[in-house]
């Protein structure tokens, strides 16, 4: 690895103190993509890829471009990886309309709901457990790994199944990022790995019938 865990801790707490309150904000709306999949508003569907699209636009564009270029040079790719990912987002989800959300039935549901559970609750706890205070908890909207997490929940809810254009930038973070936490011995993450497995498989699974666009 190019860097240690202390430098790697002390960049993420660097961006994260830099961003508040927003780091915040991008919390309560990691809790409101959870909440409009629920209540199912007319805007629903362009409102969940919205909010993600703008998440994983940040994590690319500031956190990985602005601070963790600064230890890694991987990182610009890695920013790339994310602003892509959150232009297809945008463009598939808000401006074309094409992802549509179905129920949360079957393994996909059970899973989608782990992997929220765990980027929005248990990861964040988590972290305070491990060699990270508050100042570098990791949250949905601004970290890479919760973002992740909570972005794969929402695909396996597609109708149809998750689209592989969507999906795939997600699935590679989850072997990207689950590595690096496997290197630096952080144990909170190992997750991402596990994460990326299952629903690989649940992707490859059959799947339901997709709606045609209203």
């Amino acid at each position: 690895m190019p860097y240690t865990l202390e430098e790697f801790l002390g960049v993420y707490a660097a961006y994260n103190q830099a961003l508040w309150p927003l780091s915040l904000l991008g919390g309560l709306l990691g809790l409101a993509v959870v909440v409009l999949y629920i209540a199912r508003p007319p805007w629903a569907d362009r409102g969940v890829a919205g909010i993600l699209a703008v998440f994983w636009l940040v994590v690319g564009g500031v956190y990985h471009l602005t601070y963790f270029t600064t230890i890694n040079p991987l990182a610009y790719a890695y920013a790339a990886l994310f602003l892509v990912q959150g232009a297809l987002l945008a463009w598939d989800g808000v401006w074309q309309g094409r992802w549509r959300l179905g129920p949360a039935t079957g393994w996909r549901g059970w899973l989608a709901a782990l992997l929220a559970g765990y980027a929005l609750v248990l990861q964040p706890l988590a972290s305070l457990v491990g060699p990270r205070d508050y100042a570098d908890i990791p949250l949905a909207g601004v970290a890479p790994c919760p973002t992740t997490l909570l972005t794969l929940a929402m695909l396996l809810l597609t109708a149809g199944g998750p689209p592989w254009r969507l999906l795939a930038i997600p699935l590679a973070w989850t072997g990207i990022g689950g590595s690096a936490a496997v290197l630096l011995g952080v144990p909170q993450d190992y997750g991402l790995i596990v994460a990326g497995a299952l629903v690989l498989t649940v992707a490859l699974g059959p799947s339901r019938p997709r709606p045609a666009p209203s």
